[in-house]
């Protein structure tokens, strides 16, 4: 298992094509999902991510309506003070938190999330190896970035590899 985060930035940009091709794959074959998701699981319950953080400090996080309204009750504020205080607008995703290159996330302390009990579902459900919407081959285009920096998905990712014979 690595967790070395400069270890999985160098790995993951190093390992891209190949994880590219490993997507091609899994469209091309069929597997068991239910066998990637307890994979996903182990690993996940190996790493702390409130050591790393990593996610939070590299991936915007897109908004809802639903996000919105609990973030603004959570911060008892209104939700247009929420919008005008904590979010941005970005061209291909809408509404984000506000994010600071090389800071992160506009609610990241050191590693903490000052909202963690309201956070947004889109960071409830991340990596989105066992929650997220469509099968994992489906969701595969997401993993090949968040492989540079989540140790989660790298070492899913390389896992699942194994598992399915994949042919480096």
């Amino acid at each position: 298992m690595i967790t070395d985060l400069v270890q999985i930035k160098r790995l993951g940009e190093q390992k891209r094509p190949e994880n590219e091709r490993f997507r091609k794959h899994l469209k091309s074959h069929g597997f068991v999902e239910r066998n990637f998701r307890a994979k996903a699981e182990e690993i996940e319950a190996e790493i702390d991510c409130t050591v790393c953080a990593n996610c939070c400090k590299n991936a915007t996080v897109k908004l809802h309506d639903r996000d919105v309204e609990k973030l603004s009750k959570f911060l008892r504020i209104k939700p247009a003070q929420f919008l005008r205080d904590y979010t941005q607008e970005d061209e291909e995703q809408g509404t984000v938190l506000k994010f600071e290159e090389g800071k992160g996330c506009v609610f990241l302390d050191g590693n903490d999330c000052t909202v963690y009990d309201a956070r947004p579902q889109i960071c409830v459900d991340f990596p989105h190896l066992v929650r997220g919407n469509g099968t994992i081959p489906f969701r595969m285009w997401q993993f090949i970035d968040r492989a540079t920096y989540c140790p989660i998905v790298y070492n899913a990712l390389e896992a699942y590899k194994e598992m399915t014979g994949f042919k480096r």
